[in-house]
């Protein structure tokens, strides 16, 4: 199945299933959405996420490709995403985490999905964690 019917089918079930139980990532699965840094249109993405206080933490794995995924790129570009997490919809402030926060982030994701350290050993970059801030209404 293409990416893209994938994520649609992904995208499909969370909304269906108000974002739990999403096989096979369970209750820990968000939709992130983009501005394209070239496109100016929004992208939306299924990613893995842990809570961190009052923020979110995601991985821009790719599945452990040579490349930062297109999502990546583009909040590099436009920093200000959107959020849904199970009901809840909001806008947040995307940022990369650096050095102990990065390590500390990465294995609380690998906590929550092993995968992200198979995909550590597949690819030579340093896998970005990127926290998530909610902005204020």
């Amino acid at each position: 199945m293409p990416a893209s019917d994938w994520n649609r089918a992904t995208i499909e079930k969370f909304h269906a299933q108000r974002g739990l139980g999403i096989p096979p990532w369970g209750d820990h699965l968000l939709l992130l959405t983009t501005v394209g840094a070239r496109s100016g249109k929004p992208s939306v993405t299924p990613v893995v996420y842990i809570r961190d206080g009052d923020r979110y933490a995601v991985m821009a794995s790719m599945g452990g490709a040579p490349r930062n995924p297109n999502w990546y790129h583009n909040l590099v570009s436009n920093p200000v995403v959107g959020v849904e997490v199970q009901t809840d919809t909001f806008q947040a402030r995307a940022s990369v985490a650096e050095g102990a926060e990065r390590e500390r982030l990465f294995k609380l994701l690998g906590e929550v999905w092993p995968g992200f350290y198979d995909y550590e050993k597949k690819t030579k970059r340093v896998m970005p964690v990127v926290v998530l801030e909610p902005i204020a209404a």
